[in-house]
């Protein structure tokens, strides 16, 4: 107040003197604190500056981002009206946007425009730019009809008064913004729906937000100063006039989950240390996550749930990338002899003999365009390699949140033994109606042979009868021959004998079956290599069927060899291994074109005469009635094939033995 009554009696002197000049400017910078907000500040600005200066008028204009707007108007104008106001601004803005000095004086025709001037009623103008830091330009100040002209003095304080007011407006709008921001911050705060509290060193209520201030039935003022002992805050119990929540007080940062009644919270606590080493403050924040951890247990349930099924099922399963990259399989996989490094990374198609690999690239390619695919019959290698078996294979698309394909499941079910029951059953069925056809075939073809070859013995034997004719009648005697060889392998494919029981070793079989052809093998030059395991188990059998067997693979080996120009190789080995004798036969012959008929009755790859296509269907029959199996490969190498036949050993053969013989009484 006393500074402006000193300001007041300034003015009322008619000198002007510089002293008087400055002890106004001096009041009125004291008087614009940028305390004040800026309606009042613009005010007082054109108050002031309009008494130092003895002006009629004085306006403030300021800048709002790229808007101007009239702040405070001192003084008379004959027109005031917001249209007024508006067109006054936007000149301010034009000049505002023109170069030119910080300080601008003359006709207001001229600097306002006359339309403009002549609506306020004002003459003379002397405009003032206030700019602030890095010459941003934050309004203008505008002096109407001075008293007298402005002198140099006059115009550097006027100059000096625009420079402290823009300091001043920058100060009041970084105030504001401040301001603006704890009051932002004090809603966000209140607006966070988690509880939060934040207590000092002596565990004294801070801060705490409106959430928590409601459930505790108060104002979060009426909390502020109380002790955190004498809150009862999610039921938690305080230890010894403690904070319930400070678990470790020296742990910078410290979590752990409450339970409160029928909710679940997570605790998190931090600490702030400020410069002073009791200045130490605690925030609390208190996370309801009861829904979150009944959604977490219902998904490990499911979890665990889809896991055991996935891991419990006799089926293999397999996920898949769109690149065809193994990128999960379940327990099954790896029970069935494949390694996590055989899988996992690398391409399913890889586990696919070469032959058949054009079939699943196929399919997957299929499943990448939404198709799914059953019963896909494919062959693969078995874990730590081996023979590759047969499996059933089913792939099916995976789509993402989206719906686009991101993975392919294959889910894979090994169907070899199935599939070699069932082709060791259809082929039983198959022979034994063979056999019933050809048994009545060879009864009927034997009675007129037998006429045949009587009657021949008896033309032959007659003296009466012409040498050349002789010679014909040989000839019809050795094809009646031939055809009663054939006719008794008919019958003996037919009748399939019951083999005689007794022990033997197969070693001692497959020696004397060898000194029968061991000189055609020599005379042909056909390598023979013998390897027997010595002390091979017994087996129960019939030792001349068993030669019959072994005969005709040695036949038949002999003949596959003759059909190449390499020098042929017929190798025979021994060995025994779960409760099974194994006689191998492998030759380096041609292979064998249709593996899947080698079996069949009349079946014959050898030209028209040299084979009747039985020798192999009675080796299958012998070797099925003595409880066996015989199994028939080409060569991985790519060269010849190997015949395989398997005999229980002793102990193993009795007990099969009589449990068929049980079986045949019952019926």
């Amino acid at each position: 107040m006393r500074a402006l009554k000193r300001t007041r009696e300034v003015v009322a002197r008619p000198d002007g003197s510089f002293e008087s000049l400055l002890a106004q400017f001096s009041a009125t910078t004291l008087e614009l604190n940028p305390s004040l907000g800026t309606p009042e500040f613009s005010q007082r600005l054109a108050v002031r500056a309009a008494e130092m200066l003895g002006a009629r008028a004085a306006v403030v204009a300021l800048r709002h981002e790229n808007n101007w707007e009239i702040a405070a108007l001192e003084g008379p104008a004959q027109r005031w009206d917001p249209m007024t106001q508006h067109r006054l601004a936007t000149v301010l803005a034009e000049r505002a946007d023109a170069p030119g000095a910080e300080l601008s004086e003359g006709p207001a025709g001229i600097l306002l425009g006359r339309g403009l001037a002549e609506t306020l009623g004002w003459a003379q103008v002397v405009i003032a730019r206030l700019s602030g830091g890095e010459n941003e330009l934050l309004g203008m100040l505008c002096l109407i009809d001075l008293a007298r002209p402005l002198a140099d003095i006059e115009r550097q304080m006027l100059e000096a008064l625009a420079g402290h007011a823009a300091v001043a407006l920058e100060n009041i709008r970084l105030f504001s913004r401040v301001e603006q921001s704890r009051k932002q911050w004090v809603e966000d705060f209140d607006a966070i729906s988690d509880f939060i509290i934040v207590h000092d060193a002596n565990n004294r209520v801070l801060r705490l937000n409106q959430a928590l201030a409601d459930v505790l039935g108060h104002k979060p003022a009426e909390l502020v100063g109380q002790e955190m002992s004498g809150l009862t805050i999610l039921a938690a119990a305080s230890k010894d006039g403690r904070c319930m929540f400070c678990r470790n007080p020296k742990e910078f940062h410290e979590e752990f989950v409450h339970e409160s009644e029928d909710r679940t919270f997570l605790v998190s606590s931090s600490r702030i240390q400020d410069a002073r080493p009791k200045d130490l403050r605690t925030i609390h924040v208190m996370k309801d996550i009861t829904d979150r951890r009944v959604a977490e247990r219902r998904y490990r349930r499911e979890r665990d749930f889809n896991k055991n099924i996935l891991n419990n099922t006799q089926s293999m399963i397999l996920v898949l990338d769109t690149a065809g990259l193994i990128s999960y399989a379940n327990r099954r996989c790896f029970e069935s002899g494949y390694r996590e490094e055989d899988l996992l990374g690398r391409p399913l198609v890889e586990m696919v003999p070469a032959a058949r690999q054009p079939l699943l690239v196929e399919a997957l390619e299929r499943t990448l365009h939404g198709a799914a695919l059953d019963n896909l019959e494919i062959p693969f290698f078995r874990g730590g390699g081996g023979l590759a078996r047969q499996f059933s294979v089913s792939v099916s698309p995976m789509r993402d949140e989206l719906g686009d394909i991101n993975s392919i499941v294959v889910v894979m079910t090994d169907i070899t033994d199935a599939s070699d029951l069932q082709s060791k059953l259809m082929h039983t069925e198959k022979m034994a109606a063979l056999g019933q056809l050809v048994s009545g075939v060879a009864h009927e073809v034997n009675n007129p042979l037998a006429a045949i070859v009587g009657f021949t013995d008896l033309l032959l034997e007659n003296p009466e009868i012409p040498g050349e004719a002789k010679e014909e009648l040989r000839v019809i005697l050795q094809e009646a021959q031939r055809t009663r060889v054939i006719v008794q392998n008919l019958l003996s494919f037919a009748r399939q004998m019951p083999a005689q029981r007794e022990p033997l070793q197969v070693n001692s079989v497959l020696r004397q079956t060898m000194k029968l052809r061991a000189y055609d093998f020599s005379n042909h030059g056909v390598e023979l290599t013998e390897e027997y395991v010595e002390e091979l188990p017994t087996v129960i059998g019939d030792p001349s069927q068993l030669q019959q067997v072994f005969l005709n693979i040695i036949n038949n080996a002999y003949d596959a060899v003759q059909e190449t120009r390499r020098a042929g190789k017929i190798k025979i080995s021994t060995s025994h291994q779960n409760g099974q004798v194994e006689v191998s036969f492998r030759d380096n012959g041609p292979g064998i074109s249709k593996m899947d008929r080698i079996f069949d009755p009349f079946f014959t790859t050898k030209e028209v005469g040299k084979g009747t296509g039985l020798g192999l269907s009675i080796c299958y029959g012998i070797i099925r009635a003595h409880n066996g199996e015989i199994i028939a490969r080409n060569n991985t190498d790519g060269f010849g094939s190997t015949f395989v036949v398997r005999l229980p050993i002793a102990e193993t053969a009795t007990i099969l033995h009589s449990a068929a013989r049980l079986e045949r009484a019952k019926e």
